[in-house]
């Protein structure tokens, strides 16, 4: 079907009715624009492949020779510890089908320090034409490198190890910090992630300039109506929204059939709301998803409801709802 003759559908969308920021003011929400088109599928693992495997959180960017990189972390897996590791798919274009799958991309590695089976939630950018990946550990967020796209290497500190920061406390203190992505805003990256200290799940977010060094955390988002329990602040995404001038944030609860994440409006990428909704604008029937903007155009990737691969469609931004 063509651009011209396609058919919008909006597909399911709940508006928050909860008021503006500010009297007047127009709000606008992201809308889901169909029909969806799966691009990754349940991959084959080999001896690691087990009947129950999910593709779970996951990064979708563009490499340098033009082709689409997915990586998703694949949990429940036979590869031990805490099953997951990183599985890769490359579709020539954002809009094809059914990428190819590529293989196995990345296995925790206990001689960084990384907990065995312990890798979640890769998230790409490039700056200055170098690709930066941050991923979790299960208890650090991390970093690798690459200059085509394709191929990653951990970047190693001082201590030859890839850990960035953890909101873990001691050794016994596991908030399981994951989840990372990084938002350039002018001179400075914002990396917001979730971890759950004391078993509440929040929102957290760091600032760095080199990417190297970064500032201590700061809870943006935690409770109100998507609630406080350990999982209730995952997959955390932020854009900005040029035309409006304020940040977005997609904050998921619940994976599966009934998958929903919240999505919050700010006029600053610092505060989208602690333990109460003023920035609440509307939810979504979608997990762990990440919003593209490429040609002039926005998309969203999200998980197929069955937990069994990835799919993509257009985004748009409407006036909110009564």
């Amino acid at each position: 079907m063509s651009a011209s003759t396609r058919v919008l559908v909006i597909v399911g969308i709940f508006w928050a009715g909860l008021p503006c920021l500010a009297a007047g003011e127009d709000v606008l929400v992201p809308r889901i624009v169909g029909p969806w088109w799966q691009v990754a599928g349940d991959p084959d693992l080999g001896e690691w492949t087990t009947p129950g495997q999910q593709p779970v959180d996951f990064a979708v960017w563009q490499a340098a020779d033009g082709t689409w990189q997915l990586w998703s972390c694949i949990r429940k897996t036979a590869c031990g510890g805490n099953t997951r590791l990183f599985y890769g798919w490359q579709g020539r274009k954002l809009t094809d089908r059914d990428w190819e799958p590529i293989g196995i991309a990345m296995l925790a590695d206990p001689q960084y320090g990384e907990t065995p089976g312990g890798l979640q939630a890769p998230h790409v950018i490039r700056v200055a034409g170098v690709y930066q990946m941050f991923y979790g550990d299960w208890r650090n967020i991390c970093l690798a490198r690459s200059r085509d796209g394709v191929t990653f290497e951990r970047v190693l500190g001082e201590q030859g190890r890839p850990q960035l920061f953890s909101e873990d406390r001691h050794a016994d203190d596991v908030t399981n910090t994951r989840d990372a992505m990084v938002l350039p805003v002018g001179d400075t990256y914002y990396c917001y992630y979730t971890a759950y200290p004391d078993r509440h799940g929040a929102v957290f977010c760091r600032t760095s300039q080199d990417l190297k060094t970064w500032s201590k955390s700061k809870v943006v988002a935690a409770g109100g109506l998507a609630g406080d329990n350990p999982y209730s602040a995952e997959c955390p995404h932020v854009v900005y929204h040029e035309p409006s001038g304020c940040y977005y944030l997609w904050r998921t609860q619940r994976y599966g059939k009934e998958a929903i994440s919240t999505i919050y409006r700010s006029k600053g990428p610092m505060d989208f709301g602690v333990n109460d909704d003023r920035y609440l604008v509307c939810r979504m029937p979608v997990a762990a998803p990440e919003i593209i903007f490429h040609e002039g155009r926005w998309y969203i990737a999200a998980l197929l409801p069955s937990l069994k691969g990835i799919q993509l469609a257009r985004l748009d931004w409407v006036p909110q709802g009564p």
